[in-house]
């Protein structure tokens, strides 16, 4: 059966880690920029991660920190991959990064067929991306819960569909995660206020309806060659 990756971000506290790992998941983000309502420190994404069971992969979330925060964040939580959410350029990810996975968040306006975001030319920018996440552009970097038009980015084009690079985001929810996910086929999903209670507060029950509504998707899907 195809099979969706899913990224559930901005968790703080224990209890929604153990609820999110108890579930068909693939990955947890901790935000690790200080201007937002679900930053943590390097030390609690730290003492989270380790509550993670073997295959969730933690992922730390960066908005255009510099260096030396990066690598006390990776010193403390030396498996994670790393994803850079601000104003970073292809360069600075790289060196930031090293030889760490890391994956790069496109800001793509709400009304991405007016202003004429070109995905394409982004992911090519970023090509030593593992994968791109295609979240909505609102302010404060993210986790607005707000959602751009997905018939604006030609999804089936091969240089997105090649590579199986496309992380869809933004304004996700147990709602409407099903028709996203035919409609864009991404290699992964992630989700963040989409399954809270609060900013910052996770809601067991819509965290396991949004993989359960990922999982419907995929059963109608042909599986990846």
């Amino acid at each position: 059966m195809h099979r969706t990756r899913i990224k559930i971000c901005g968790l703080t506290r224990e209890v929604d880690v153990r609820a999110a790992a108890a579930l068909d998941i693939d990955a947890v983000g901790f935000v690790l920029y200080p201007h937002s309502p679900r930053a943590v420190t390097a030390q609690r994404a730290a003492a989270l991660a380790a509550l993670l069971p073997p295959f969730i992969t933690p992922v730390l979330l960066f908005v255009n920190a510099d260096a030396d925060a990066v690598a006390a964040a990776v010193a403390v939580v030396p498996h994670a991959v790393l994803q850079f959410h601000g104003d970073e350029t292809p360069t600075q990810c790289a060196a930031l990064a090293g030889a760490r996975p890391w994956l790069r968040a496109a800001r793509v306006p709400v009304d991405a067929g007016a202003t004429g975001f070109d995905l394409l030319e982004y992911a090519q920018r970023f090509a030593a991306a593992r994968a791109i996440v295609v979240d909505a552009h609102v302010a404060g970097y993210g986790g607005g819960g707000q959602p751009f038009d997905w018939t604006a980015i030609p999804w089936s084009h091969p240089r997105l569909r090649a590579a199986d690079r496309v992380v869809l985001s933004g304004g996700l929810t147990p709602e409407n995660v099903t028709d996203g996910v035919r409609l864009v086929r991404p290699w992964a999903v992630d989700v963040s206020s989409g399954v809270e209670s609060a900013k910052g507060i996770k809601d067991a029950q819509r965290m396991a309806a949004f993989v359960a509504a990922v999982r419907r998707a995929d059963a109608t899907l042909p599986c990846r060659a």
